[in-house]
This record gives structure tokens, sequence and C-alpha cells, in this order.
């Protein structure tokens, strides 16, 4: 089974050995931890963490509560003002 990643509704390839997945996830967390040098960056941190969510339960549980959370949290933004405009025009 191939194991990929979406991010941005885009689909990255991950490798197929379970350490080298992990060792890639950890190195890409290593590097965003010194982001304040050129070509590493700050972003790589949740890179790794996506990495290391395919293979650790731990990691991938807080992936998917921060997605239902985003999801959550989009939905209350979007609909509210479309709910409010459909009450007003049934009281109309």
């Amino acid at each position: 089974m191939a194991h990929k990643v979406r991010l941005f509704n885009r689909h990255w390839h991950l490798p197929q050995s379970k350490p080298i997945r992990i060792g890639l996830g950890i190195l890409l967390i290593v590097g965003g931890l010194v982001g304040f040098l050129p070509v590493l960056g700050f972003w790589m941190i949740p890179l790794g963490l996506l990495v290391l969510s395919v293979d650790l339960p731990i990691v991938r549980r807080w992936r998917r509560q921060l997605t239902v959370w985003w999801h959550r949290r989009k939905s209350e933004t979007g609909e509210a003002p479309a709910a409010k405009n459909a009450s007003d025009e049934t009281v109309n």
C-alpha cells in the first residue's frame, strides 16, 4: 500500500519503509526547530508532524482533532451569515 499525505488538495507519496518515514518526520521537525536559519524554516514542523501521523497513532489523533476543529470553525463562520440571511427572508 502506497502511503500518501494530502496537503492543500495535493497528494504527496511517502517512502514505503516505516523507519524511513519516521526518520524523515523527525528530521523535518528538528530542521524546523532551527527555522531561523536560511532555507530551513518553521514550516517544517507541521510537515514533519504530518509525515509522522502516518505511523504514530498519537500524532494521528492530534492531526484528526485539529482537522475536526478547523472544519467546525470554518463552518461556523461560513454558515452563520447564510443562515441569518435565510431567516430574514422568511420573515419578510
